[in-house]
């Protein structure tokens, strides 16, 4: 059996894009770890309505950190991504559409970029698995 490679050799212009959403999502998980803990997000989650809010918080901050590691770093990249966009999905869902798009207001302006650049990730990177095959 062939040994897998598990990090992407992405081309040169979407590092870039691949480093600074990963930078945001790791910022954005470890402030909910390391700053304002699990509670706060629990806290957060159990006013939207989601059930079993704190083992939610707890999914929610590890896929935006291990996430974001594993995007920054170009790690199951595919995968990472796939549950970013997710997370920015439900976040679209329940908290930023009612808010209207600007961002300023709580609008869904950031999390709808977020969610396109993990879009860039997973169709960029299936794309170059099926030219290869």
């Amino acid at each position: 059996m062939a040994k897998r490679n598990y990090f992407v050799m992405d081309s040169m212009n979407v590092l870039p894009l691949r480093m600074a959403v990963g930078a945001v999502f790791i910022m954005h998980g470890g402030r909910t770890i390391f700053i304002n803990g699990f509670p706060w997000l629990a806290g957060i989650l159990e006013g939207l309505g989601v059930p079993y809010p704190l083992y939610m918080a707890v999914f929610v901050a590890l896929v935006e950190f291990l996430g974001g590691l594993a995007l920054a770093v170009g790690f199951f990249t595919r995968l990472a991504a796939l549950l970013l966009a997710g997370n920015m999905a439900v976040a679209f869902f329940l908290v930023h559409m009612k808010k209207g798009f600007f961002v300023q207001q709580g609008g869904f302006e950031f999390v709808m970029i977020l969610f396109a650049a993990c879009l860039v990730f997973l169709i960029g990177d299936s794309q170059k698995r099926i030219l290869r095959a």
